[in-house]
């Protein structure tokens, strides 16, 4: 073994002569001495040189973006954009159908106008047969509830609502906190007009009406002694002694009422008399 072991290594080593001559007067004109070792090391760096290369050229060029899996914070912004942008889309698409439909029924007698309170109340006016869940919408709400999980609060440090998850009332930016010093029981939520007003727990509506200071008003009775206020809505969707689901679309944002500096919706929560601050139980 060990004289096969040199012998391989005397032959992997051995020096051959690479020789160029002159065809004409036979004068060599280049000499190189080479052996399979220099070769390999030749070949192994030259490997190498280029492996780097091309690597410093994927990760500091817009090839990279190529690779997949890959995706820079500009692209991934931008799916995220157009994402929202799909689903509002689909949902003004929605409701504009339900809008034409609203108008031929009442065209055609099967809605009453005296029953429509205001031209916004179109969407609600149709009955839950003419919306029957689809197979897609099944997929869709546990898509969502799938991923929209983190972005809902489980309340943990008041017992009396231990365990219950809560809604966001609407999209938009809190412009007032909430501030018990100051009387002010609740936050406000600056939205976009005619933005929907979803409840944010199961419950029963035991108030909706209008006053003058807080525009239209909707009280939603839920359990466990909870109860929810949204004021200086724009319209109301539901009445007096309806039930609502969590989610479920009960008013449109508006500036109705004296007390109100621009479109927005007041959003309170009470406990037993004691109200409580929205912004430690819901992710807005």
């Amino acid at each position: 073994m060990k004289n096969k072991r040199k012998v391989f290594w005397k032959n992997f080593k051995f020096k051959y002569k690479l020789t160029i001559t002159n065809e004409n007067t036979l004068e060599e004109i280049v000499g190189i001495h080479v052996s399979k070792l220099n070769g390999v090391s030749v070949l192994l760096s030259a490997v190498t040189v280029i492996f780097l290369i091309a690597s410093l050229i994927i990760i500091f060029t817009p090839l990279r973006n190529y690779l997949p899996g890959y995706m820079n914070t500009e692209v991934r912004e931008q799916v995220v954009q157009n994402a929202l942008r799909a689903d509002s889309l689909q949902w003004m698409l929605e409701r504009q159908r339900m809008y034409i439909m609203n108008i031929q029924d009442i065209i055609s007698g099967n809605v009453k106008v005296d029953s429509v309170h205001s031209i916004d109340s179109l969407t609600a006016v149709r009955s839950e047969e003419l919306m029957e869940r689809t197979q897609a919408e099944d997929d869709f709400r546990k898509q969502y509830e799938e991923t929209e999980r983190y972005n809902l609060t489980t309340i943990d440090n008041a017992p009396a609502v231990t365990g219950l998850i809560f809604f966001r009332p609407t999209r938009g930016m809190i412009s007032s906190e909430f501030d018990a010093a100051k009387k002010h029981y609740g936050i406000d939520i600056a939205a976009s007009p005619n933005e929907s007003v979803l409840a944010t727990l199961d419950g029963t509506v035991m108030l909706a009406t209008y006053t003058a200071d807080t525009g239209y008003v909707i009280q939603v009775q839920h359990g466990q002694n909870l109860v929810s206020i949204y004021k200086h809505c724009g319209s109301l969707l539901k009445k007096v002694g309806d039930t609502v689901k969590a989610g479920e679309a009960i008013a449109l944002v508006g500036n109705t009422g004296e007390k109100t500096t621009g479109p927005h919706l007041h959003f309170e929560i009470w406990n037993r008399g004691r109200a409580l601050d929205p912004s430690k139980y819901i992710v807005f």
